[in-house]
Protein backbone atom coordinates (compact mmCIF):
# COMPACT_ATOMS: atom_id res chain seq x y z
CA UNK A 1 0.00 0.00 0.00
CA UNK A 2 1.36 3.18 -1.22
CA UNK A 3 2.35 6.17 1.92
CA UNK A 4 -0.86 8.18 0.48
CA UNK A 5 -3.23 5.24 0.62
CA UNK A 6 -1.94 4.18 3.60
CA UNK A 7 -2.83 7.63 5.11
CA UNK A 8 -6.09 7.93 3.70
CA UNK A 9 -7.03 5.14 5.37
CA UNK A 10 -5.82 5.68 8.73
CA UNK A 11 -7.85 8.86 8.07
CA UNK A 12 -10.94 7.17 7.55
CA UNK A 13 -10.29 4.98 10.31
CA UNK A 14 -10.42 8.07 12.51
CA UNK A 15 -13.30 10.24 10.84
CA UNK A 16 -15.23 7.41 11.64
CA UNK A 17 -14.46 7.51 15.40
CA UNK A 18 -15.15 11.46 15.46
CA UNK A 19 -18.41 12.71 16.34
CA UNK A 20 -17.38 16.37 15.20
CA UNK A 21 -17.07 16.76 11.18
CA UNK A 22 -14.53 18.10 9.34
CA UNK A 23 -16.46 20.88 8.11
CA UNK A 24 -17.67 21.77 11.67
CA UNK A 25 -13.80 21.54 13.02
CA UNK A 26 -12.80 24.27 10.90
CA UNK A 27 -15.93 26.27 11.50
CA UNK A 28 -14.88 26.45 15.20
CA UNK A 29 -11.27 26.37 15.13
CA UNK A 30 -12.02 30.00 12.56
CA UNK A 31 -13.81 31.43 15.33
CA UNK A 32 -10.66 31.41 17.23
CA UNK A 33 -8.67 33.51 14.17
CA UNK A 34 -9.73 36.69 12.87
CA UNK A 35 -9.90 36.89 9.45
CA UNK A 36 -8.67 33.67 9.23
CA UNK A 37 -8.07 31.07 6.48
CA UNK A 38 -8.30 27.46 6.43
CA UNK A 39 -4.90 26.32 5.11
CA UNK A 40 -5.57 22.42 5.90
CA UNK A 41 -6.45 20.19 8.04
CA UNK A 42 -6.52 16.20 9.40
CA UNK A 43 -8.38 14.57 11.85
CA UNK A 44 -4.61 13.14 14.68
CA UNK A 45 -4.32 11.07 17.42
CA UNK A 46 -3.07 13.59 20.45
CA UNK A 47 -2.16 12.31 23.68
CA UNK A 48 -4.55 9.94 23.43
CA UNK A 49 -7.40 12.69 22.68
CA UNK A 50 -8.72 12.24 18.87
CA UNK A 51 -8.65 15.86 17.74
CA UNK A 52 -8.97 17.78 14.31
CA UNK A 53 -6.00 19.67 14.02
CA UNK A 54 -6.61 22.97 11.84
CA UNK A 55 -4.04 24.78 10.35
CA UNK A 56 -5.10 28.94 9.41
CA UNK A 57 -3.63 31.48 7.95
CA UNK A 58 -4.15 35.00 8.07
CA UNK A 59 -3.44 37.62 4.81
CA UNK A 60 -1.68 40.07 7.02
CA UNK A 61 0.92 37.64 8.93
CA UNK A 62 2.88 34.63 7.69
CA UNK A 63 2.55 32.68 10.35
CA UNK A 64 -0.01 29.48 10.50
CA UNK A 65 -2.57 29.25 13.77
CA UNK A 66 -2.36 25.43 15.09
CA UNK A 67 -6.07 25.55 16.39
CA UNK A 68 -6.63 21.86 17.53
CA UNK A 69 -10.38 20.96 18.18
CA UNK A 70 -11.74 17.85 20.23
CA UNK A 71 -13.43 15.58 17.29
CA UNK A 72 -15.65 14.25 20.13
CA UNK A 73 -16.82 17.19 22.20
CA UNK A 74 -15.72 20.25 19.65
CA UNK A 75 -13.73 22.21 22.39
CA UNK A 76 -10.10 23.48 21.59
CA UNK A 77 -8.02 22.26 23.25
CA UNK A 78 -4.79 24.37 22.38
CA UNK A 79 -3.58 27.49 20.12
CA UNK A 80 -0.84 27.97 18.78
CA UNK A 81 1.00 30.33 16.76
CA UNK A 82 4.08 28.61 14.34
CA UNK A 83 6.50 30.25 11.96
CA UNK A 84 7.18 29.09 8.37
CA UNK A 85 10.23 27.25 9.71
CA UNK A 86 8.33 25.50 12.22
CA UNK A 87 5.74 24.28 9.74
CA UNK A 88 9.08 23.19 7.99
CA UNK A 89 10.32 21.80 10.80
CA UNK A 90 7.29 19.81 12.17
CA UNK A 91 6.69 18.26 8.13
CA UNK A 92 10.68 17.30 7.98
CA UNK A 93 9.81 15.41 11.73
CA UNK A 94 6.93 13.52 10.75
CA UNK A 95 8.94 12.80 7.27
CA UNK A 96 11.34 10.95 10.00
CA UNK A 97 8.89 9.23 11.78
CA UNK A 98 6.98 7.71 8.76
CA UNK A 99 10.82 6.47 7.67
CA UNK A 100 10.63 4.62 10.91
CA UNK A 101 7.81 3.15 11.06
CA UNK A 102 8.60 1.53 7.88
CA UNK A 103 12.05 0.16 9.29
CA UNK A 104 9.87 -1.37 12.18
CA UNK A 105 7.09 -3.14 9.56
CA UNK A 106 10.69 -4.36 7.69
CA UNK A 107 12.14 -5.70 11.32
CA UNK A 108 9.05 -7.25 11.27
CA UNK A 109 9.21 -9.09 7.72
CA UNK A 110 12.83 -9.86 8.67
CA UNK A 111 11.12 -11.85 12.20
CA UNK A 112 8.63 -13.49 10.21
CA UNK A 113 11.00 -15.37 7.90
CA UNK A 114 13.14 -17.37 10.51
Amino acid sequence: MSPVMAKDASQAALAAKAKITKAEAEKIALAQVKNGTVKESDLEEEDGTLVWCVDITTRDSKEITEVLVDAQTGKVVSQKKETPGDQQKGKKDGEKEDEDDDDEEEDEDEEDDD
